[in-house]
């Protein structure tokens, strides 16, 4: 057997079996961590507006840069990933969340915490989460869409666990010591990186020393400086602008946006959708606490949803990689993104206790298939080996929306002193986000039906369709 053949082979048996369960059980960890850690913010919403005086505007900044950097840095995640592997870049991720942390403890005002918290730990929890999904995408194959709901769990773990720890720590100890033991366990994230060794793949090269494509034009500008002659300056002007173009291609996937009608319309639904995504989990808490819920039951809510997520994205998983939902994921994706949306005007119809759990439980059955199917469907929406580049203008798209969202809301409700347009907003993106994606796919899956119907020779037109034959799995997936 020839090297690569026996290379082939090796990486198919690293493929969802042994060390990659190893990998998934770090991946749900890692999700834990870094997903998971934005939802204990709203703990500490309240007190942190007492300390520096600041708006709900001004407060909500906070966690919105924390959000938005952790989905925006993808780009920075994937350069890092190519050059460094993934190992290094998940124990990066470890280190800046927890020095952002620690130092966030130091803070004396509301826009330090802008730096450290937001700034700085996002941008490490995003590079310990992306990095951490991609490599998940090389040890599963067969079971891949499980392995991404099973990992998705760790959110769950998150949302139950660092709401209850925030309060806990937060009575005993203060905001400035939580937030220094917090830096003490987003180190953990330097394990997780740890325990990822590098993927072997089919070609034989280990995905850990992958390089960046060589640069257009560096082989003929070292050829000319070989022989004694230096290019010339508009041929080194052009080679940097093609350089640039292809770059920005390599990490950004705006030729797939471009092209691919798919990845087009599921991209600007989720853009437009986490506009009002993140402000049920910001404002939840302090709307409790507002309308005379205990801090303690308030800060429950939130660990109710990341409980009944737990038990529901493994299902939702398991749901969605039947074969009847084969290229049909998008609809059962914003079926969930509508039930999250309707589900925001309970807390609009009443503020008690009782009916805050009930909205708590419906909005995460919703969450949990928003959550288990975000990554799937863009996987399913466009190739693997492009899935690192489109996963970058994904996430920067989306981060976007998150960061301006919730100062925005939190501006209005300065403005009317009412909590409710919340829940409003929220209700607003997501239900016409979920509409625009499942009306536009549909479209797009009549228009490819109409596209193939049209190929078929007319001498073939009349005879029937053998019951064999089955109808093409996935119809967005190409480009159009």
């Amino acid at each position: 057997m020839s090297p690569r053949g026996a290379a082939a082979r090796q990486a198919a048996k690293a493929q969802d079996r042994g060390w990659a369960w190893m990998v998934l059980l770090d991946a749900v960890l890692l999700q834990g961590l870094t997903l998971g850690f934005p939802s204990c913010i709203g703990v500490f919403f309240t007190d942190l507006q007492h300390e520096f005086q600041a708006s709900n505007s001004e407060t909500s900044w906070f966690p919105s840069i924390m959000v938005a950097v952790l989905h925006a840095g993808g780009p920075i995640c994937s350069i890092l990933v190519k050059q460094f592997g993934c190992r290094f870049v998940v124990m990066l991720g470890g280190v800046l969340s927890g020095v952002g942390m620690v130092s966030s403890s130091f803070c004396k005002s509301i826009s330090q915490l802008y730096l450290t918290a937001g700034l700085i730990t996002g941008l490490g929890s995003c590079f310990s989460f992306q990095a951490g999904l991609t490599v998940l995408g090389y040890y599963f194959v067969r079971w891949q869409t499980l392995a991404n709901a099973i990992a998705s769990t760790g959110v769950s773990l998150g949302f139950t666990l660092w709401p209850l720890l925030s309060q806990y720590l937060l009575d005993e100890m203060g905001w400035r010591n939580t937030f220094l033991i917090f830096g003490g366990i987003l180190l953990n994230c330097c394990v997780c990186g740890a325990i990822m060794r590098p993927v072997e793949l089919a070609s034989g090269s280990p995905l850990q020393s992958l390089k960046p494509a060589e640069e257009p034009g560096r082989r003929e500008e070292e050829a000319q400086l070989s022989n004694g002659t230096s290019p010339h300056p508009e041929l080194q002007q052009q080679t940097r602008k093609t350089a640039c173009f292809q770059m920005l291609q390599q990490y950004l996937a705006f030729d797939i946006f471009c092209q691919n009608k798919g990845y087009q319309i599921y991209t600007i639904g989720v853009t437009w959708m986490m506009m009002g995504f993140a402000l049920p989990h910001i404002y939840l808490v302090p709307y409790a606490i507002q309308n005379g819920v205990d801090e303690r039951k308030a800060a429950l809510l939130i660990s109710v949803i990341g409980l009944i997520n737990i038990f529901i994205r493994p299902l939702t998983g398991l749901l969605s990689g039947h074969s009847a939902f084969t290229g049909r994921r998008i609809y059962l994706f914003s079926l969930a993104a509508l039930l999250c949306g309707l589900s925001n005007f309970i807390c609009v119809i009443s503020a008690e206790f009782s009916m805050l759990i009930v909205y708590c439980v419906i909005l995460s059955i919703a969450i949990s298939g928003i959550g288990a199917l975000t990554f799937q469907v863009l996987m399913d929406v466009v190739e693997m080996d492009r899935f690192s580049s489109a996963l970058g203008l994904f996430t920067i798209l989306e981060s976007i929306t998150l960061l301006i969202g919730p100062p925005l809301t939190g501006l209005l409700v300065d403005i009317t002193r009412d909590f409710h347009y919340v829940f409003y907003n929220s209700s607003f993106f997501l239900i016409s986000a979920a509409l625009f994606m499942a009306l536009s796919f549909c479209a797009l899956e009549k228009k490819a039906k109409l596209k193939e119907a049209s190929k078929v020779p007319l001498g073939n037109a009349s005879e029937p369709q053998s019951e064999s034959q089955s109808p093409p799995a996935v119809v967005y997936v190409t480009s159009i």
